[in-house]
């Protein structure tokens, strides 16, 4: 069941408003190592209660646990899985800033072959979902999943608790699911009779459409929506610090009830943040590029939702995204930002150009640990 009874997504907090002066140029930030602190060491010292509730880091995917912070007590499960934006690489890292900088114990989950390697390409297993039982928020990073019915009723569960979720690209279409499925009704193009759209509108608020910007060619500049420069997730943001090398999705507009734009994506001429706006239809109007939603107890939604269309390993090199995916999080567990969160990386982080056949071969979970595994 999924009513649509919806409340507003309530816009409280700081948060810095665009200067007059036009948008900063934020700088990627990559290649920087960061030696592990005693954060990450030893939740046995932190929250015993909570580390008995994250799966058994011998798995195929990882575990990177808090000690210190307002997230100590609180487990995130990220679930990975697109053939083109690396969320392979996007997830780990913002797991490991979530541990380190802010205490939050991390599961990181991936799309598996069958001899335990990761491969964005299978589509049909990503081990470990039932982690999602005892989650306190999912990042959710998949692109047109066929997940076997074992794997999707976690997901579901999660979902119907109304559990907070940060959505990631391309999850407005994670799922492609065959017509045997039990959670067919997901697929992003259903034409259930209550599920058009699939997860992607009904959940979400939107499904894939269409790329607004020219893939590959044009990037994203994110400029606050109008009225939304005091909402958390926006604590520390002003206009031009959110960037993406990723183009702008087309969505509908307006975004269904409960949905509040908190970002426009203004669309650039390249792939810089120095570039300079494109001109005509496709910055007219903007496009919404993150919004929240907030739904009621009881309506089969999670009770607060941030969706944003940007996500790639590449936009995770600029600072000013990854606050706005820190702040997202902290929202939706509902703990007040900080008005500058700490999102220096942690560890080495080199991004890798988007694209399909991309991703990097021959890698284990356990090559992506945190800290690093003695070898």
């Amino acid at each position: 069941m999924l009513p649509l009874l919806m409340t507003g997504c309530a816009a409280t907090g700081a948060a810095a408003s665009g200067s007059s002066n036009g948008p900063p140029e934020p700088a990627p930030d990559v290649a920087q190592a960061a030696a592990p602190a005693s954060a990450v060491q030893d939740a046995a010292a932190g929250d015993p209660e909570a580390a008995s509730r994250v799966p058994d880091p011998a798995g195929p995917w990882i575990v990177v646990r808090g000690k210190a912070g307002p997230g100590v007590g609180r487990h995130i499960v990220l679930v990975s899985g697109d053939e083109e934006y690396r969320s392979e690489e996007t997830l780990p890292q913002l797991a490991r800033l979530l541990a380190e900088h802010h205490g939050f114990t991390c599961t990181v989950l991936f799309a598996v072959d069958e001899q335990g390697l990761i491969d964005p390409d299978v589509n049909d297993n990503i081990p470990g979902l039932s982690a999602l039982d005892d989650a306190d928020l999912m990042v959710l990073f998949t692109r047109f999943r066929d997940l076997p019915d074992e794997q999707m009723a976690p997901i579901a569960r999660y979902i119907e608790r109304g559990g907070p979720l940060l959505a990631l690209r391309t999850s407005t279409h994670a799922f492609a699911l065959s017509a045997e499925s039990s959670y067919a009704h997901w697929t992003w193009n259903s034409s259930a009779p209550g599920w058009e759209g699939g997860f992607g509108r009904q959940v979400l608020g939107e499904t894939w459409i269409a790329h607004h910007g020219r893939h590959g060619v044009q990037g994203t500049r994110g400029l606050i929506a109008p009225g939304a420069s005091g909402h958390p997730v926006l604590a520390g943001l002003a206009d031009g610090d959110v960037f993406g090398a990723t183009d702008v999705y087309r969505v509908r507009l307006p975004l269904p009830e409960g949905c509040t734009p908190l970002v426009l994506g203004q669309v650039l001429q390249g792939l810089t943040p120095g570039a300079a706006p494109a001109s005509g239809a496709q910055n007219d109007p903007l496009m919404p590029v993150v919004w929240c939603r907030e739904s009621a107890p009881g309506s089969g939604r999670p009770r607060r939702l941030v969706t944003t269309t940007l996500g790639a390993s590449q936009d995770l090199a600029f600072e000013g995204t990854r606050r706005l995916l820190v702040n997202a999080v902290f929202w939706g567990l509902g703990l007040e930002p900080p008005t500058r969160a700490e999102v220096g990386l942690v560890g080495r982080f080199e991004p890798t150009p988007f694209a399909f056949g991309g991703a990097r071969e021959g890698l284990r979970p356990s090559d992506l640990a945190w800290p690093p595994r003695a070898r």
